[in-house]
């Protein structure tokens, strides 16, 4: 015989599943929003129409404080025209995981008989609607990691061949196709608006916007003012430009093993203690006889 409080959780994980099934139902109209998204970065993008369908109903506007953030980290992985649909995504995507584990908790109780296995899976479902919420701004920080990691190879190489007497356009479209990665992603990117009819400046300096890096930022200006100079003061300038990098490149590797090192820390102590408890327990266990 169920108690009060059992026929309320109960009754309240009813009607929890029959909103996540109306929600599935009323969302099947936008599956096809969805299909172009890749599995590995939107996982159980299937069922995303759930999270959209009760954003459709909110009628959210997208426009708070957090979304205008969001916004502009969406404008550095994406291109403009795509940021509503993808703003979108985010939000189908939380709220679905977020309403899908809510569904799972009642049912949880239902095999366990516990209240605390009940308010964890809860609680996984509000960090569930953080976490993926924080995965653009995770991507840009991923992203910019690997540019700076690539920018010192493109600088080195850029410098080597204006010096061996190539134009800059020339170099910046072998260096371009000589490489895989964000950057040169960008930089063909770069190459195919200068083919279309965008001037080489205004190109240049479209590539450093969508980059957002400091360092490249002002490797462009570096471009900008040597070609409006002559061709020896450019050369020279993406000499000073290579040395400079390989630099930030250094200083870059010592922080990230520095940060691998942190990472490290907290197994180790882990394992000290565990080794530490092996050898006390048997220890204290014989005094005590």
């Amino acid at each position: 015989m169920f108690s009060v409080a059992e026929y309320v959780i109960y009754g309240i994980g009813l009607v929890i599943l029959l909103c996540w099934l109306a929600f599935f139902f009323l969302g099947l109209k936008h599956a096809s929003l969805f299909e172009p998204l890749e599995e590995k970065d939107y996982p159980f993008k299937e069922i995303y129409i759930v999270g959209y369908a009760v954003m459709e109903m909110l009628r959210y506007k997208y426009t708070s404080k957090s979304d205008k953030k969001l916004r502009k980290e969406l404008e550095i992985l994406y291109e403009k025209k795509y940021v509503d649909y993808y703003i979108r995504v985010i939000y189908a995507q939380k709220v679905t995981f977020f309403f899908t584990l809510l569904t799972l908790a009642v049912p949880f109780y239902g095999l366990t008989g516990s209240y605390v296995g009940m308010g964890i899976i809860v609680m996984f479902a509000a960090l569930a609607y953080y976490y993926f919420g924080t995965q653009a701004e995770a991507a840009i920080k991923a992203r910019s990691e690997q540019m700076l990691s690539e920018f010192s190879d493109v600088v080195s190489k850029l410098a080597l061949l204006t010096n061996a007497g190539m134009i800059m356009h020339e170099a910046w479209a072998t260096v371009a196709s000589a490489g895989e990665g964000p950057l040169y992603e960008e930089m063909r990117r770069t190459v195919d608006e200068m083919n279309n009819g965008m001037s080489e400046i205004d190109a240049y300096y479209m590539f450093g916007n969508r980059c957002f890096l400091a360092e490249v930022k002002k490797f462009t200006s570096t471009i900008v003012q040597g070609m409006t100079e002559d061709s020896s003061e450019l050369t020279r300038l993406l000499r000073e430009q290579s040395a400079e990098v390989w630099n930030i490149k250094k200083q870059n590797a010592r922080r990230l093993g520095e940060k691998a090192a942190g990472k490290l820390l907290m197994p180790t102590m882990l394992m000290f203690i565990g080794i530490l408890i092996m050898i006390l327990i048997p220890i204290f266990t014989n005094l005590g006889v």
